[in-house]
């Protein structure tokens, strides 16, 4: 007969200082110099941490499934195995100059809530499963959240192991050698709610002295090559008059890029990060100009509107100056609103730990975007210093990492039920 918990599951509480001895541990596989950690997807430093955190869960008594992209999932049994498992995880390949918490924390904090669950005893209704997804950072190799982008079936399997990093080495291969290629078909795995935790990545909570962000979505983006082609000349003896300056008219477009974002507020996004001026050189008027444009918004009415003043922009500045101007939109992602059952769980646990929230709308993604495309999801924020990420110097208060994990504790809770 099964066992009903005589625990108060409103006084559940995960171990801080377990969470971070945990995150100090994973750390150290690929730490830097200074203080973050270089770990990419599929080398032998990714292994060395998919094999640590795959043994954590082994010890508390879950079992390990990996899928042909490599994606890890780690179960600790429901009283109704049949059920589809509340699911939680992230990622834990870095940048190349990554910090300890990116991605990581989302695991870790997952393997928190197990390691809670199995001190206390209690049994849920539903399985609890810990998620690692492959190649999220899409450092080594492309696309960007490569493994929950292969299990949600937004490219194949195919396509993800042909991709290869600047050696040419493929995903395949590597995913063969480091020991980490499963058998089971992606996507066939399932999940009845996923829940994210993760640092913010933005300064947004820090400055708001917030300990929670309840995240209802993803902001979408729209990706642009753009080139603009006039005519190399002599700096000297061309007159303004007759110039075609392909850097000039570009800064009018770029300028233009963060005036459409103005217009969309609060979340209208507009950036140029990347620019190839041609020929380069000091005493030559720039002949073509290469540079990229990133458009954001959280809804697809007002990232739709940026994308056609763009283009009326762009006609509207062809017309003026008679130079070509070429756009190629080069990725987009929709906006991702979270499902609003999980967004609620997560705001009723913050309200019963009696933690200060704020709705925090993301301006980077997370594999939880492509696990909302297959089963209701939700994330948590919690800040991180200066709003620093994808950087050595990356960091987080302990205390603020332990919030998180409580949420996400009571959140998968209520979604997997205490028996």
């Amino acid at each position: 007969m099964d066992m009903k918990t005589t625990t108060d599951i409103s006084q559940l509480r995960i171990d801080g200082n377990r969470l971070w001895q945990s995150l100090m541990e994973l750390a150290t596989i690929g730490a830097t110099a200074k203080g973050g950690v270089c770990r990419l997807a599929l080398t032998d430093l990714d292994k060395q941490g998919r094999d640590l955190v795959s043994n954590w869960a082994k010890q508390e008594g879950m079992s390990v499934t990996v899928d042909q992209i490599g994606n890890i999932f780690m179960r600790r049994a429901g009283r109704n195995n049949d059920l589809p498992p509340v699911v939680t995880g992230s990622h834990i390949d870095t940048q190349p100059t990554g910090g300890k918490f990116d991605g990581n924390y989302g695991v870790l904090s997952g393997m928190e809530v197990i390691r809670t669950l199995n001190q206390h005893n209690i049994q849920t209704e539903a399985p609890i499963e810990v998620a690692v997804w492959t190649n999220e950072e899409g450092s080594r190799f492309v696309p960007v959240m490569m493994g929950s982008g292969v299990f949600c079936g937004a490219f194949t399997l195919e396509h993800a192991y042909a991709a290869s990093d600047v050696d040419g080495h493929n995903v395949k291969d590597e995913l063969t050698r480091i020991g980490y290629i499963g058998e089971q078909r992606c996507g066939d795995h399932p999940i009845g709610a996923y829940y994210e935790a993760h640092i913010e990545q933005g300064p947004v909570l820090e400055n708001a002295d917030t300990v929670i962000g309840v995240v209802p979505a993803v902001l979408g983006l729209s990706w642009y090559d753009c080139t603009v082609t006039g005519f190399e000349s002599h700096a000297g003896p061309t007159p303004m008059e007759i110039r075609k300056d392909a850097l000039q008219v570009s800064t009018y477009i770029m300028q233009e890029v963060v005036a459409i974002a103005k217009r969309y507020p609060p979340y209208g996004r507009g950036t140029v990060g990347s620019v190839q001026v041609m020929p380069n050189s000091r005493n030559v008027i720039p002949g073509q100009v290469k540079f990229s444009i990133d458009l954001r918004n959280v809804n697809d009415e007002s990232l739709n509107q940026m994308h056609a003043d763009l283009l009326a922009y762009l006609e509207q500045t062809r017309q003026k100056t008679g130079l070509k101007i070429d756009l190629e939109r080069v990725s987009y992602f929709p906006p991702c609103p979270f499902h609003p059952e999980c967004v609620g769980e997560v705001r009723k646990a913050s309200a019963m730990l009696g933690y200060a929230t704020m709705d925090v709308v993301s301006g980077a993604g997370h594999d939880a975007i492509y696990a909302a495309r297959l089963a209701p999801a939700g994330m948590i924020f919690v800040p991180c210093k200066d709003g620093v990420s994808h950087n050595e110097i990356e960091d987080a208060k302990p205390e603020h990492l332990e919030a998180g994990a409580n949420v996400l504790l009571h959140a998968m809770l209520a979604s997997a039920k205490v028996v």
